[in-house]
């Protein structure tokens, strides 16, 4: 007798269930979609022999790369930084981001670019119409030559476009619109973008075509749909931004073929997307001179060494409960910091209100921007500026001691060539450290950086 797979799935997480209802995953109502039923019959007669003949393990000392790892430069070095040096023939690569953020600008930016270097382009959009499109490329300048584009959902037409033009790249925007004719659920549900998925996959490895994808995302920004649709591709990267801000920062998350965590600054004009290769520079354009509460901390994304300017303001609590409000950084991280900061220095923080902010819309969510965070806090409370030419950097532990950082001469050097002239860092950072190109003060626990900088 025939075995009944599971009709529905949640959208959000992608948890099968007999029935529809709530998801005891993700505690969400009403995501639940039914599935194309699936029927596996049982095998009859004598089980088949397995082939050998098809594929055979060997040596991978033997294993030849015929084109696989070739890389083709966009033309954008900010993209190229984040991809690991260019785009790998046969790669799949998901882009998510918020709507409006820009994914769909940057995208046809780059097939132009692809375009003009290195032969035929196929964008593929299932959202906007060829109209759209072409009012949008014209902002942008003529069109060259090799790019071609198709209004189309239907993804084995797709697929025969391909087969017909053979492009070296394709842009399919977005893979929650496109579906396949054989599965009767709608299209961006689950079943349809993970079969849409693995066929695009098939495709992208099997012509050698560099592939793009765009993804929904979430409320919670996630990429929309089965978490598999992340495992299945090569590349995923996420589009970021703040709406109030022009800035947005292409950030990798996964990536065979390159680093992960690097990321790419754009700012968003009139005339479409252009690079920052400064942005510490344009973070820290509108710095107010002498304020309390305000210090510059040397992160790290990636490769990248990133200079941006942590705020902080506290005041005293109006209510019985103090509120902590933060933005750009990790909500638990700052109030971790903060009593931190209460029990080992000794501030009454528990009547104060704390508000952390990220200048610019910038982010600082690894540990060496600790030491930063504390400062400020520190600062905003004495109501005693930090020196306007210091970086600060270092990771702060439970005990109020301050935790060795990595790549200490990089960010001393991107701070060096913004005319930064002193730095306060974890004292073991410097142990068999040489020339620096700062005047550099170590220091062991938070208590002794606050000395240093703000007096007793």
């Amino acid at each position: 007798m025939a075995r009944e797979r599971s009709t529905y799935r949640c959208q959000e997480c992608g948890l099968a269930a007999p029935k529809p209802g709530t998801c005891p995953d993700c505690a969400r109502v009403g995501t639940y979609v039914q599935l194309v039923e699936e029927r596996i019959a049982p095998a009859r007669g004598p089980a088949a022999r397995p082939s050998v003949g098809a594929t055979r393990p060997q040596p991978i000392a033997e294993i030849r790369i015929d084109g696989g790892g070739h890389r083709t430069s966009t033309g954008m070095a900010e993209l190229d930084r984040v991809l690991g040096g260019g785009v790998v023939t046969g790669s799949l690569v998901l882009i998510g981001g918020d709507p409006g953020i820009g994914k769909s600008t940057l995208l046809l930016q780059v097939s132009r670019l692809l375009a003009e270097r290195a032969g035929p382009v196929l964008y593929v959009s299932g959202e906007e119409s060829a109209a759209q499109v072409k009012m949008r490329a014209d902002r942008l300048g003529p069109a060259p030559a090799g790019l071609y584009f198709v209004a189309e959902t239907d993804l084995q037409t797709v697929e025969g476009h391909v087969a017909a033009l053979a492009p070296r790249f394709l842009i399919v925007d977005s893979i929650q619109t496109v579906y396949l004719p054989g599965l009767e659920s709608a299209p961006g549900s689950v079943s349809q973008v993970r079969e849409c998925g693995a066929r695009l996959m098939v495709l992208a490895k099997g012509r050698g075509v560099a592939t793009f994808l765009v993804g929904h995302v979430t409320k919670e920004g996630a990429i929309a749909g089965p978490r598999v649709l992340e495992h299945l591709v090569d590349t995923v990267l996420y589009f970021e931004g703040e709406q109030h801000h022009a800035y947005r920062v292409l950030r990798a998350v996964k990536n065979r073929f390159g680093s992960t965590n690097e990321i790419g600054v754009f700012e968003m004009g009139a005339r479409g997307l252009t690079e920052v290769p400064n942005p510490s520079g344009f973070f820290l354009a509108e710095r107010p001179k002498d304020a309390a509460g305000s210090v510059v901390v040397a992160s790290l994304e990636g490769t990248r060494p990133l200079l941006v300017e942590i705020q902080a303001l506290v005041t005293p609590a109006g209510f019985g409960t103090p509120r902590r409000t933060v933005l750009g950084a990790d909500y638990n991280r700052v109030c971790l910091l903060l009593a931190v900061l209460e029990k080992r220095v000794g501030f009454p923080l528990q009547s104060q209100d704390a508000f952390v902010n990220v200048a610019g819309g910038a982010r600082a969510s690894e540990p060496a921007a600790d030491l930063g965070l504390v400062l400020a806090a520190a600062s905003s409370y004495l109501d005693r500026p930090v020196r306007g030419d210091l970086v600060v950097l270092g990771e702060v532990g439970l005990a109020g001691e301050v935790r060795a950082v990595t790549g200490l001469e990089a960010r001393l050097k991107e701070a060096a060539a913004l005319g930064f002239t002193a730095a306060v860092v974890p004292q073991s950072s410097l142990a068999g450290v040489t020339g620096l190109a700062l005047d550099v003060q170590g220091v062991g626990s938070v208590d002794e950086a606050v000395k240093i900088l703000l007096g007793p």
